[in-house]
């Protein structure tokens, strides 16, 4: 089983796209969760969760969902601001290394940066970087597509709680000064890889289709569909991926649970003597309230 995390209604109903045989999940909490199978993969289940924008909330429904599901990797997908011109509107940016750029020390003359990264798993990375020879994963991209092509890049992005729109801000420069290798940046990924991390290095990736360049243009670009092809691409991709993974063994089976215990075999034999009573046998005492 794979998890798949978005933060926005159009990257979640982008993955949703791909599924079949969809049920919806509630945890005990009230996180609803949606359930299905890749179409023409049958032995391949996504859960899809939608976290909300924002680095806290997307850390802590990560360890929801890796908890309740158990999954053999989880991905977050979803849209990003471009940081470089070679970046087209719907390419797609595979974080090699994630950084959250808000950590740092003010002084009375300068921001010190105090940088926190996380890297890709190598596992996805060497199955993400195989799907890009002969880019077989347009299949799954609609045949009326604006954007016919668009290019992958294993690069490292930014992320802060904070929706970046200007290429001169203060917190643009800041960006460019000292995470210059990021080439996107966007507001849930460092929440998402840091929950990952600590849940025993759980396999994870996070995907992002551009949307706009981060340059003062956003609403121009969101008004152009530039959400809506992002969002596209990048689930078009991160199924593509889940798909290469190894299918679950038997995904209809279901193998019956008792909730009776089971005693222990008895070897020895228990002799009362003068009318006396055995009720218990000292060594074979079971606790019902343990499982």
């Amino acid at each position: 089983m794979i998890v798949i995390l978005t933060a926005l209604g159009v990257e979640q109903d982008a993955v949703l796209e791909h599924l079949v045989d969809i049920k919806v999940y509630e945890h005990d909490k009230g996180t609803l969760f949606d359930v299905g199978t890749i179409a023409g993969h049958p032995g391949h289940r996504v859960v899809v969760g939608l976290t909300g924008a924002g680095t806290t909330t997307a850390a802590a429904l990560t360890e929801r969902a890796r908890a309740e599901f158990a999954p053999a990797a989880m991905i977050f997908v979803g849209i990003a601001g471009g940081l470089r011109d070679k970046l087209a509107i719907g390419d797609v940016v595979v974080a090699t290394k994630v950084y959250s750029y808000q950590g740092g020390r003010s002084e009375d003359d300068a921001f010190l940066v105090r940088p926190r990264s996380w890297e890709l798993s190598h596992r996805l990375d060497q199955l993400a970087r195989r799907l890009c020879r002969g880019n077989g994963w347009h299949s799954l991209l609609p045949k009326h597509a604006s954007t016919a092509s668009p290019q992958v890049y294993f690069e490292p992005i930014a992320v802060g709680d904070v929706v970046l729109n200007s290429s001169r801000s203060e917190l643009a420069r800041r960006i460019h000064a000292s995470y210059n290798d990021a080439i996107a940046v966007e507001m849930e990924g460092s929440g998402f890889a840091h929950a990952a991390a600590l849940a025993d290095q759980v396999p994870a990736m996070v995907v992002r289709g551009i949307s706009d360049h981060a340059d003062g243009m956003k609403a121009s670009a969101d008004r152009a569909g530039g959400q809506s092809i992002a969002a596209r691409n990048a689930a078009a991709f991160a199924i593509a991926l889940a798909a290469s993974l190894d299918p679950e063994p038997n995904p209809t089976a279901s193998t019956p649970t008792s909730l009776a215990p089971t005693l222990p075999t008895i070897k020895n034999k228990v002799i009362a003597r003068d009318h006396a009573k055995v009720d218990k046998q000292i060594g074979v005492q079971f606790n019902w309230g343990q499982r």
